[in-house]
This record gives structure tokens, C-alpha cells and sequence, in this order.
């Protein structure tokens, strides 16, 4: 079976790390499947929110797969398949897969149910709304290895949790809960673990009622806008507003509110 699964049903995408019996650990194919479902995601019109959870009930992801893929990136593994190869021979891959560098401007959930670590907390970084199971557990555990995360926490965890949390993380590379992980500001909820996937599910299902255009520019400008001086920030906002303002959704949200409707957004 495939190390990503991938399934849209109606406006909602379903991704899930699939290899429970190493925690979800990415190995090249996992790497490589992920950018193509991050790919395919923003391509696809019709989707409107993707929901990104791992298989089982122990991990979400505990990152890089120490025997298969930290070998290879290392050097000190020669490639073995075609999966080997593609993560050798185009490194955008692996920035795909952490949307580190890869613009992706429609909003991507958390399902968070279990182990968070490493590279899958590093990933959970590029998503907008984290949920998590009550068990779940985060870390960033690479200074254990010797080797620092690589996807893009040493820029991206001190601007989302405050700087004494991140470098407590980063630098002693120890495990925190699921409550002190909300307590810091990483997480958005925690709740049992079988209301996990239909809590994220409620949440997606929300946004997707919500005119597309406007959520994906929403979360365009806020991540252009993050360091940026005011008055720079401000005129990003004012280039979102003008973009927005001539949609033919734009016109559909207010009208459907005076009409006491349910408004039908295209998408235009």
C-alpha cells in the first residue's frame, strides 16, 4: 500500500501518512507522494481545505525515517529505486513535501493523533489549524542525532510560539504534551482522541462554506505580510482587498445575507 494516501471527498482532502508500523515515518516514497498531493491540492479547484492526519492510532509522524531516509540525504546510503532517485535528483521534492519555499495558499488542518516529531512537527508548522488527540506528543528530537530539523523550524517555530518555548524545544530536543502544546500557542485545540478526525472535519467543513477566493488570499496576505514593516503590510492588504473586491463571489456574500440565502460561491 501506498506511504501517502490521498482521497478528496467532495470540497475536502483527505492525506494520510501511512506507514504506522515505523510511526509514519517518511521514507523517500513518503516524500515524495507528499508534494504530489500538496501539488495536486493547489491545482485542483474544486478542493477547498485539506485535512492531514497519520495512520493509526499511536503517530501522526515521527519525520524522517532514520535507516531509509537520513542515509540517503547523508550520502551514506547509495539509492536503491526510483523513489531513491527522485528525492536525489530534484531537492525542490523534499521543500515541497514541508511546504517550505512552496506556495500553497489554501488551508491545510492538522489531525494530529499521536507522536508529532521531528519532521512531522516541522510539517504541522506549514499548516494553518492544528488539532490533537489527547495522547499526541510534539518534539523537535534531531539535536539528539546530531543533526538539526531541516525543514524549515529554525525560521518558522520562533515566529508562531514565543522564543524562550522554541529554543527549549530546538535545543533540547525533549518531548512536550498535547496541553502544554496549546498552552504555548503551537496548537489550536486538544480533544479525545475519537473526536480527533470529526472535530477537523467540522472546522474544514466551515471554511469551505466560506467564499474560496477570499480564504485562499486571506491566508496569501498573512503569510506575505509576517516581518514586514506596517506601511509594507498594509499595502499587500490594500493589493488583497482590490483583488477580492471585483469577484463575482464578493458580490454573491452580501446579496445572499440581504436575500436571508445560503450564498453559492464559484469561486470567481
Amino acid at each position: 500500500m501506498a506511504s501517502v494516501l490521498y482521497e478528496k471527498k467532495g470540497e475536502l482532502l483527505y492525506v494520510t501518512l501511512n506507514r504506522p508500523d515505523v510511526h509514519n515515518a517518511w521514507d523517500p516514497e513518503t516524500v515524495v507522494r507528499l508534494a504530489d498531493a500538496w501539488r495536486d491540492f493547489a491545482a485542483d479547484d474544486s478542493l477547498r481545505v485539506a485535512i492531514i492526519t497519520g495512520a493509526g492510532d499511536r503517530s501522526f509522524s515521527s519525520g524522517a525515517d532514520l535507516k531509509r531516509l537520513i542515509p540517503l540525504l547523508y550520502r551514506s546510503r547509495e539509492p536503491e529505486d526510483e523513489w531513491d532517485n527522485k528525492v536525489l535528483q530534484n531537492s525542490d521534492i523534499a521543500r515541497t513535501a514541508l511546504l517550505r519555499g512552496y506556495e500553497l495558499h489554501k488551508p491545510i488542518i492538522a489531525a494530529i493523533n499521536g507522536f508529532c516529531l521531528a519532521g512531522g512537527m516541522e510539517l504541522i508548522q506549514a499548516t494553518d489549524i492544528r488539532i490533537a488527540a489527547e495522547h499526541a506528543t510534539f518534539g523537535l528530537t534531531e539535536v539528539k542525532r546530531a543533526i538539526i530539523p531541516a525543514g524549515g523550524s529554525l525560521v518558522r517555530l520562533a515566529r508562531q510560539i514565543p522564543y524562550c518555548h522554541a529554543m527549549e524545544i530546538l535545543l533540547t530536543g525533549e518531548s512536550i504534551s498535547a496541553e502544554d502544546a496549546q498552552g504555548i500557542g503551537l496548537i489550536n485545540r486538544v480533544v479525545p482522541a475519537d473526536e480527533l478526525m470529526s472535530t477537523a472535519e467540522g472546522v474544514a467543513a466551515k471554511i469551505a462554506e466560506n467564499g474560496p477566493l477570499a480564504v485562499r488570499k486571506i491566508k496569501e496576505t498573512v503569510l506575505k505580510t509576517i516581518g514586514l514593516p506596517l506601511a509594507e503590510a498594509f499595502a499587500v492588504e490594500d493589493d488583497a482587498v482590490r483583488s477580492i473586491r471585483d469577484s463575482e463571489d464578493a458580490v454573491e456574500g452580501p446579496l445572499a445575507f440581504a436575500e436571508k440565502r445560503k450564498p453559492r460561491y464559484v469561486g470567481k
